[in-house]
């Protein structure tokens, strides 16, 4: 009888034991992965934390300004003459200081065929011209003094050709070669580059500020003196020129500079940062923030750009928030790189 009560207590035992036995909970983990629709224009993030890696700014209608920073360098120097003579160019650039001396020495032959040997050999020609006509020279003295003359101006074409290559070095490099044979002592040329498409923002006479990177808590005030004829074909970037009177001074040619725009423009619209532009198969996006976690890709139509601040004509309005940090990893999503 014991027996059978202790059975019947242990199975009691068992089943109220079962009846409070716990069922594992299963935790259901969302997908972290932000969501791509229409065809990579829309890009969704699952939580708000993901969304914030993105800065954005308003869009709205203002004045284009901006700072235009342009690498440049001390490309040239003027000295004096030990001798008393014209003063000395001393470029950073051993072609530009052989077309300069090369050059000066192409003037000096050119005057010298133009001012004594051509003249000489027309006194000449003129002279055998009335020996023949009065019967004491031959018709050979007559071609041969001819012969003088054109070999004489033969050479002065030559000089000119070779005068034009060297002149063409020069302009290349940003500079005017007869500014600089009339170029004080303590002249300092300095030759900076600027992208084609700020050619319209900076014009000839534009103020700027210049720091060399030797003395960087010197800041030295200058204008633009003039702007290269030439564009360079690879990097699509024109030199120009700012010219600085420093007597005494220990800057040399060679040294590194930063040259700074102060540029604007007068026109009120819709500008964004460079940081917000991208571009695919030439044609240009930026990304707006649509809602809190989601941002969509805008194609955009943009003009003038001024500084780091480009002009947008069509695709944004007013309040617009468009991304400006981030924008290459939603450009990877969106075009699905």
């Amino acid at each position: 009888m014991q027996r059978i009560t202790y059975y019947f207590f242990a199975v009691a035992l068992l089943l109220a034991g079962c009846k409070h036995t716990t069922t594992p909970t299963v935790t259901v983990t969302e997908d972290p992965s932000p969501v791509v629709t229409n065809n990579g224009e829309q890009i969704t993030f699952p939580d708000t934390a993901a969304s914030n890696f993105f800065a954005v700014e308003a869009v709205g209608d203002s004045a284009l300004n901006g700072t235009l920073h342009a690498p440049g360098k001390v490309a040239a120097t003027v000295v004096r003459a030990d001798e008393g003579g014209q003063n000395i160019v001393l470029f950073d650039d051993a072609g530009l200081n052989s077309d300069y001396s090369q050059l000066i020495q192409h003037k000096i032959n050119i005057n010298h065929i133009q001012q004594i040997n051509i003249n000489q050999r027309k006194i000449e020609l003129d002279r055998t011209q009335d020996l023949y006509d009065h019967g004491a020279a031959s018709g050979r003295d007559i071609l041969e003094a001819k012969s003088n003359l054109s070999m004489e101006q033969t050479n002065l074409a030559n000089e000119k050709t070779q005068l034009i290559e060297h002149e063409s070095g020069l302009k290349a490099a940003g500079f005017d070669p007869e500014a600089l044979r009339s170029a004080s002592q303590g002249s300092v040329y300095i030759i900076c580059d600027i992208p084609e498409n700020q050619l319209n923002n900076v014009k000839k006479g534009a103020p700027c500020s210049i720091v060399l990177s030797s003395f960087p808590d010197n800041t030295y005030n200058g204008k633009v003196e003039d702007i290269a004829d030439v564009i360079d074909d690879a990097t699509r970037m024109i030199k120009l020129r700012i010219k600085l009177t420093i007597p005494d001074t220990q800057i040399r040619a060679g040294m590194f500079a930063t040259v700074t725009f102060q540029v604007h423009s007068d026109n009120q619209g819709i500008n964004i940062s460079r940081d917000a532009l991208v571009t695919s198969e030439g044609q240009n996006y930026v990304f707006v923030r649509t809602a809190p976690n989601t941002f969509t890709r805008r194609e955009i139509r943009t003009g003038q750009q001024i500084g780091d601040r480009i002009a947008v004509y069509s695709g944004l309005k007013n309040g617009e928030s468009v991304v400006i940090k981030g924008v290459m990893q939603l450009k990877g999503l969106s075009f699905g790189y």
